[in-house]
């Protein structure tokens, strides 16, 4: 069964937070729950975004999303 959106904000926080890499692509969300289509992954990511909770982040070529600190401190 897919996870509440509230959980899965907090999967995917919790992945992006212990995650050793600053940066992650979308895709890397997609096992904080299997159930969930991939589309309802990054609609949520996306709105987490717009709550400050997650940042884009961009390589130029590529978008990721990242915890606003981790990728600051990353970039400094």
């Amino acid at each position: 069964m897919a996870l509440s959106k509230e959980e899965l904000k907090n999967a995917i926080e919790e992945k992006a937070t212990k995650s050793p890499k600053p940066q992650l692509y979308i895709k890397d969300f997609y096992k904080c729950d299997p159930d969930s289509k991939p589309r309802v992954i990054k609609n949520v990511a996306n709105e987490m975004v717009r709550e400050g909770r997650l940042m884009f982040w961009s390589s130029g070529s590529t978008t990721m999303y990242g915890i606003p600190s981790r990728i600051q401190d990353e970039e400094e």
